[in-house]
């Protein structure tokens, strides 16, 4: 008799899988946009800078 598959550890497997490329894609997003908003923010207080 072969050995049953055990089903529930692939599904664990899956999703653990699944959750860490979605976290390594909102990594990478974040790291992308981490650079554009100090220079926004930047923007902002020289642009407040010159009203005064």
């Amino acid at each position: 008799m072969p050995a049953k598959p055990n089903y529930s550890y692939e599904k664990r497997q899956r999703e653990l899988a699944k959750k860490k490329k979605k976290d390594e894609k909102r990594q990478k997003k974040l790291a992308q946009n981490d650079p554009a908003d100090p220079p926004s923010a930047t923007t902002q207080n020289s642009g407040a800078t010159t009203a005064d």
